[in-house]
């Protein structure tokens, strides 16, 4: 061996002992044995250890702001209009559930909820004298209920409102008829009625209310009703109120048949009817009107539903009294047809007067006619159509005196 070789055999025995030693010491210190070299590199000094990095607290979830509801009426409320609407409206939350109902028994409203859930309405009318509980639970948004219970009272029987329509529903009438609405309690507020109330003609005419008193009122149009047509009438007065408390109980729509154009035009200086049927001449007939003293009307009548095959007059009905100028006591008439309240009729002629058809005025403001004429009148026109007189020097009939109301100018009706 030479003297090269014996100088590199000890340095190959320190670098096993060196690694064995490194080997040892990292065995020992997965065990906790011992520990590291201070020359060898930390485990973690490249990235550190789990306890040096910085923690993150969570964010705490805010509390839910309180739901707000308000309900329309307010607990406790009397009186309530059963017409109006029942609200329930949530701020901050939603409306969850909501129940109303009559409180003896438990009979429901509908109801339907709007905007994204917050407000509930009832779509349901209401009854009158009736109590109702009203029972709404509304959700915040992390989805706490809470519930709120209410009872309210709508208006008592002795406040509701009503009217009678005539003519009648699907009644047929002549081209002059008004439509009449008597109420059962006096109206305050005229405007909100009248907007309550629509008129629909075939032709779809102008039309005017006139108001004769707080519980009467007439609608007429500018011109007669198109003959052979139809009118519709909205009366959707439930829930309006006609003032005093006083509350509309009622909305339905009712139709109303025009027939034919049919026109008397009686001239009592010609002592003559003539009867136009479509502006066409039907028939003619000899006549007697009123005498100086008891001239017959002028201007325009309408033919109302009272007609009487046999009738009796009496003079007392018109303010004679026995031993008066022109007292007749009573006579017995046939085919009386009724055009004023006041006691004018279209008539069959006395016998004693029926030698004077044509030839002199007799009457005491009545139409008298032969057999033959009155009873044509009689069988062929109906209520609503139109008696035109001339040639008496007598003032028109009051408009409530039976149907004057074409005799008043339709710029004055339609003003009130």
């Amino acid at each position: 061996m030479s003297e090269l070789d014996q100088t590199k055999k000890p340095r190959r025995g320190w670098k096993i002992a060196m690694i064995s030693a490194v080997a040892l010491v990292i065995v020992a210190g997965g065990v906790g044995a011992a520990t590291a070299p201070s020359w060898l590199p930390s485990a973690d000094s490249s990235k550190g250890s789990a306890s040096s990095a910085p923690s993150v607290a969570p964010t705490p979830t805010p509390p839910a702001i309180p739901v707000t509801l308000a309900v329309t009426p307010e607990a406790g409320t009397a009186s309530v209009n059963p017409g109006a609407p029942v609200v329930a409206q949530a701020q901050n939350g939603t409306v969850f559930s909501a129940v109303l109902k009559e409180t003896a028994t438990g009979e429901t409203v509908d109801g339907e909820l709007f905007v994204s859930g917050q407000k509930w309405i009832s779509q349901g009318p209401l009854k009158f004298n009736t109590s109702y509980s009203f029972e709404v639970t509304t959700a915040d948004s992390a989805g706490t209920k809470a519930t709120h219970v209410s009872t309210f009272t709508t208006v008592p029987a002795a406040h509701e409102a009503n009217l009678v329509m005539y003519p009648a529903a699907n009644a047929t009438v002549g081209v002059a008829q008004p439509l009449e609405f008597n109420f059962s309690e006096p109206v305050i507020n005229k405007e909100a009625v009248e907007s309550a109330i629509k008129i629909t003609s075939a032709t779809g005419q102008v039309g005017a209310f006139h108001w004769y008193s707080d519980t009467r009122v007439r609608y007429r149009a500018a011109e007669f009703w198109p003959a052979n047509t139809a009118l519709t009438v909205e009366m959707n007065l439930f829930g309006v109120d006609f003032g005093n408390g006083m509350i509309g109980n009622f909305s339905k729509t009712s139709n109303v048949n025009i027939g034919n154009k049919v026109v008397m035009e009686a001239d009592a200086a010609a002592k003559s009817v003539s009867i136009f049927v479509n502006d066409q001449l039907a028939r003619s007939f000899p006549a007697t009107l009123g005498d100086t003293a008891f001239p017959s009307a002028s201007g325009y009548m309408v033919l109302t539903s009272d007609k009487q095959r046999y009738a009796t007059f009496k003079a007392s009905s018109i303010g004679l009294k026995p031993g008066d100028p022109g007292d007749y006591g009573s006579v017995d008439v046939e085919f009386a047809t009724r055009l004023s309240n006041s006691g004018i009729f279209i008539h069959q002629a006395t016998p004693s007067a029926m030698p004077y058809l044509g030839v002199v005025n007799l009457s005491h403001g009545c139409i008298g006619l032969s057999a033959e004429g009155a009873g044509w009148v009689f069988a062929n026109m109906h209520p609503g159509d139109i008696v035109h007189t001339v040639g008496t020097p007598n003032a028109t009939i009051a408009p409530t005196d039976g149907f004057g109301d074409w005799n008043i100018p339709f710029e004055q009706y339609a003003s009130r």
